[in-house]
C-alpha cells in the first residue's frame, strides 16, 4: 500500500506538514492574546494573517479548539473563548 510521506510532501512555498505546524503553533499565541483583549477574532483575520495558505488556516483552528476555544461554524465564523 502506498502511503504518503508527510517529511518531503511540498505544501504552499514548498513548506512540509511539519514545518506548516510549527507555523501555525508559533501563530496562535497572537490569536489568543488577540481574543483575550476583544473577546473573539474573526476568522477572515486569521486567514489575512496567515497570508491566505489554508493549511496553516486550519491548522491554526484546530489547534485553538485543542487549546479550549469556541472555533464557531459558518453561521458564526469567529474564534472566541467557552464562556463558562
Amino acid at each position: 500500500m502506498d502511503s504518503c510521506d508527510r517529511r518531503v510532501r511540498a505544501y504552499k512555498n514548498g513548506k512540509t506538514m511539519d514545518e506548516c505546524k510549527i507555523i501555525a503553533e508559533s501563530l496562535n499565541p497572537g490569536f489568543k492574546q488577540h481574543i483575550k483583549k476583544n473577546d473573539k477574532i474573526l476568522w477572515s483575520e486569521i486567514l489575512e494573517k496567515v497570508d491566505h495558505d489554508e493549511l496553516i488556516y486550519k491548522l491554526t483552528l484546530k489547534f485553538l479548539r485543542r487549546d479550549g476555544y469556541d472555533i464557531g461554524n459558518y453561521k458564526i465564523p469567529e474564534v472566541k473563548a467557552f464562556s463558562s
